[in-house]
């Protein structure tokens, strides 16, 4: 079965785009912990984020830091935090989250709400940076 992620891949469940390759897709967090917080995956479904093949990984971590630097160019924050937890979606993942403290890496408290719109806007200021 396809994961959620391979889904919005394959444009079945809608999300709002930042940035996508040939063999890499991102894309905001729908729950995140702050604003701007992006997910990067590679679009071909693998479980485990190592397991990757070389070339894969290095392009996904060269993907990922572009990613950031728009990221960064637009959210005010100290610095972007990048995370690789895989629990949540069995689909390689990174997070790409604007830092200002270290309890902004904290997953266990409430996520941010917004609305498609504001989503929407935060993705355009992004994919325009």
């Amino acid at each position: 079965m396809a994961s959620i992620f391979t889904r919005i891949v394959l444009g079945e469940i809608p999300c709002h785009k930042i940035m996508e390759s040939d063999l890499f897709l991102a894309f905001l967090d729908i729950t995140p912990v702050a604003q701007g917080h992006t997910l990067v995956i590679p679009k071909r479904e693998v479980d485990h984020f190592f397991d990757m093949n070389d070339e894969e990984l290095a392009q996904f971590n060269l993907f990922a830091r572009d990613v950031a630097h728009k990221i960064q160019r637009v959210i005010p924050c100290r610095r972007i935090g990048s995370f690789v937890i895989g629990l949540e979606v069995p689909h390689a993942h990174m997070h790409l989250i604007p830092l200002n403290t270290l309890a902004d890496t904290d997953f266990r408290g409430s996520r941010l709400k917004f609305t498609q719109e504001e989503l929407a806007s935060i993705a355009e200021k992004i994919r325009q940076a």
